[in-house]
């Protein structure tokens, strides 16, 4: 909800940023400047909004495609972080990108197909992992110095194989979990997991 009562959501399938609508399925606000059309194609596959100061501030998307479920040849890494107010990418390369959060001063992401959490350096454009995640992340809220991210197991079909995911978890002779992992943000320790 922003600063005016309104509520902002990501309509994944249009690839824009929406209200609802009394006449219509919803009200668009926002699009990338690269999508050229509001279709229901998930061209792009916005996925994530961050807030700031009771504003859409930045959205996650997994591939700069305008074409008719384009955002699958960029899973690897063609991810991106979008500034809403300005429209330009501040951050590019990501795999899966999720959940982008503004917390105490810093832009938190979820890099989902790396299983990577941390935060995105607006000063350089890159990417800061805080911490490994041992599953597909979705999902990600704070209370205080702690984040909580959610973790699902990666189905097991085109869209989740041939990450960076299953060759960490692979290294780290881990298998992928469900659940809730909280994490230190000071230390990027994970103290406690459901």
């Amino acid at each position: 909800v922003d600063r005016n009562g309104q509520l902002v959501f990501v309509n994944t399938l249009f690839g824009c940023l929406a209200s609802i609508s009394e006449t219509h399925s919803f009200k668009p606000l926002w699009r990338p400047s690269f999508i050229s059309k509001l279709a229901a194609e998930d061209r792009c596959h916005l996925n994530g909004l961050a807030m700031k100061d009771g504003l859409p501030a930045y959205v996650t998307a997994v591939g700069e495609a305008d074409v008719a479920d384009g955002w699958r040849d960029h899973r690897a890494g063609g991810g991106i972080v979008i500034d809403v107010q300005t429209n330009n990418i501040v951050c590019r390369g990501l795999s899966m990108p999720h959940s982008p959060r503004w917390h105490n001063g810093k832009l938190w992401v979820l890099n989902s197909g790396t299983g990577d959490f941390g935060h995105v350096d607006l000063d350089t454009g890159k990417f800061i992992p805080l911490c490994f995640c041992p599953g597909y992340m979705r999902g990600l809220s704070f209370q205080g110095d702690f984040a909580l991210v959610g973790l699902s197991k990666p189905r097991h079909n085109k869209t989740f194989s041939g990450l960076d995911l299953d060759e960490k978890l692979k290294s780290r002779n881990a298998e992928p979990r469900c659940g809730v992992m909280v994490i230190d943000l000071r230390t990027g320790d994970v103290v406690h997991w459901l």
